[in-house]
């Protein structure tokens, strides 16, 4: 095992940049995600750490080894491909022991190392199967057994999940989580589902356009994000972001006017008259109440929380027309418009709630949850 170490790294092909001034250190033992929208750099990362991509410039180590020049085959890391890339010709067991054979290890030490990598994984029935008589998801876990098995000092996994279907991705995903509690090896896993990366990692690198934009635990991330586009990438549904004009007092959104706390009027006052952008997650949204057309006994319903156990919250009232709802089971998920705006607000609320599309809700928004970004940059401002 062995902590990974970027400094500057860059990676060009031809006149296009892909990944830029990368630097971090993920020390031994830790599992690292790297998430973001496509061709924002995370496999080419990946690929670079694996010796699959050169380094245009910059310095990578494994341990304490500079390993820019050191071909992918002497660098001692293991990777699980999208695709799997299993050996048709070859059984289950024959595939797992394949990296071992190559290395000349004992056929002892090779044998009880499948058999223990099976037992782990729920291989141990399907050893002598052949790749074509796999599910997709017996096929994953015998590309990750084939990586388990070499013991290497550093996992890389590009997106393997992504073939699987809901339910098995989730047994997959917790599976991995366990192994890596037992192994305790160095692990750098690639996504762009945001569910997977705050659920597997340690610390979450969000990246777009070749650049780092955080790096961070994943809850530290999601309450805290770094700037706009952090913000609205990790979390489902999305952290609703309001277009509006900061007037001194408070914010002009569509016509509507929202009072912000006293920290944020004084952070601003400078700014008199110009725009900004609102984030405000959609647990943070609240009904006041509902309207008339659900008839519905309850008056707030919230998912996590009501608003009598949020007395020291500062709350502020918009008014929107709703325009989609779908109903989740133990949540209900409401798409509303503010009126004359073409704004559209995602409101999480309890499954019991279901207006109809034209209705109008007034919802109390918490301020002590809003982030203030600046429009242009994308840079949050406040808090």
């Amino acid at each position: 095992m062995a902590n990974v170490r970027l400094e500057n790294i860059k990676r060009r092909f031809n006149n296009v940049t892909a990944i830029e001034d990368i630097t971090f250190d993920i020390p031994d033992g830790e599992f690292w995600v790297f998430v973001g929208p496509s061709g924002c750099g995370k496999s080419t990362i990946l690929r670079t750490i694996a010796g699959l991509e050169t380094v245009t410039s910059g310095k990578l180590y494994i341990g304490e080894k500079l390993v820019n020049n050191i071909p992918a085959r002497q660098r001692d890391v293991a990777m699980v491909f999208q695709n799997y890339a299993l050996y048709p010709h070859m059984t289950v067991a024959q595939n797992i022991a394949f990296g071992l054979q190559m290395r000349k290890v004992d056929p002892k030490v090779i044998q009880e190392r499948v058999m223990t990598v099976a037992r782990s994984l729920s291989l141990e029935h399907l050893l002598e199967r052949k790749p074509k008589q796999l599910s997709g998801g017996q096929q994953q876990r015998v590309a990750l057994g084939r990586a388990i098995a070499r013991q290497p000092q550093v996992f890389l996994l590009d997106e393997p999940l992504s073939n699987l279907d809901a339910q098995l991705r989730d047994d997959t995903r917790a599976e991995l989580k366990q192994l890596h509690q037992e192994l305790g090896i160095t692990t750098i896993y690639v996504t762009h589902d945001q569910v997977e990366a705050m659920t597997l990692a340690d610390k979450i690198v969000v990246l777009n356009r070749g650049k780092i934009q955080q790096i961070g635990e994943p809850q530290n991330i999601y309450s805290q994000p770094a700037n706009r586009m952090v913000a609205t990438f990790l979390g489902n549904p999305p952290m609703n972001i309001l277009p509006a004009k900061f007037t001194g007092e408070g914010f002009d959104i569509g016509g509507q006017m929202l009072p912000c706390p006293d920290s944020v009027r004084e952070s601003l006052r400078p700014a008199v008259g110009h725009k900004f952008d609102l984030g405000i997650r959609p647990e943070n949204i609240y009904l006041k109440e509902l309207p008339k057309t659900t008839q519905k006994s309850e008056q707030r319903k919230p998912l996590l929380t009501t608003l009598e156990e949020q007395t020291e919250q500062e709350l502020a009232e918009l008014i929107v027309e709703v325009k989609l709802v779908e109903p989740l089971g133990r949540e209900t998920l409401i798409r509303g418009g503010l009126p004359g705006s073409g704004v559209i607000l995602n409101i999480q609320t309890g499954a019991n709630v279901s207006p109809h599309p034209g209705d109008r809700l007034s919802l109390e928004l918490d301020l002590d949850k809003l982030f203030v970004f600046n429009p242009a940059t994308g840079d949050r401002l406040y808090p």
